[in-house]
């Protein structure tokens, strides 16, 4: 099995503690919402911590398709989480699985600056498909920006 990881950085003007109440503990509820596509995300195992698999089924091309999603970690106090897309669309079939270790950090002016580093565990000496690794960070940084804009978009939000 071969490891590929990519870094990615960005930042938001919502403070950390916030933006991660919002990105990982209110995402299943907020992510209908402000994103078209997404339909549902449903838990099919678990109860929200480590070791939850989640559905999250969605739109597109006009087929209704779905990623599974493993928590793998969550630590509030250091506003890390870790998760793994498993199975669904979101695995290609030299793919094992791809993990995803996202820290927030006190940024500029009361902002978040948001770390990932994402590894791709693809089967045998599989290489990821550059389009696949492209698409996929564009997709994540568009959820990303979508729950930001719903807390700054609802100043209440706790």
């Amino acid at each position: 099995m071969g490891v590929f990881t990519y870094e990615n950085d960005t930042t938001s003007t919502v403070p950390p503690a916030k933006l991660f109440k919002a990105v990982v503990h209110d995402a299943d509820l907020i992510v209908p919402k402000v994103v078209d596509s997404i339909k549902t995300v449903e838990i099919l195992e678990g109860n929200g911590g480590p070791g939850t698999v989640k559905k999250l089924t969605f739109v597109e091309g006009g087929q209704t398709l779905y990623v599974l999603h493993k928590v793998e970690a969550i630590d509030d106090a250091k506003f890390e989480y870790n998760y793994s897309i498993v199975g669904g669309v979101g695995i290609s079939d030299i793919v094992e699985k791809i993990s995803f270790e996202a820290k927030l950090f006190e940024g500029p002016n009361g902002g978040s600056v948001g770390k990932m580093i994402v590894k791709y565990h693809t089967k045998g000496d599989a290489k990821p498909i550059e389009k696949e690794v492209e698409e996929g960070k564009a997709k994540g940084d568009a959820l990303f920006k979508a729950i930001e804009a719903y807390v700054l978009a609802n100043p209440n939000y706790n």
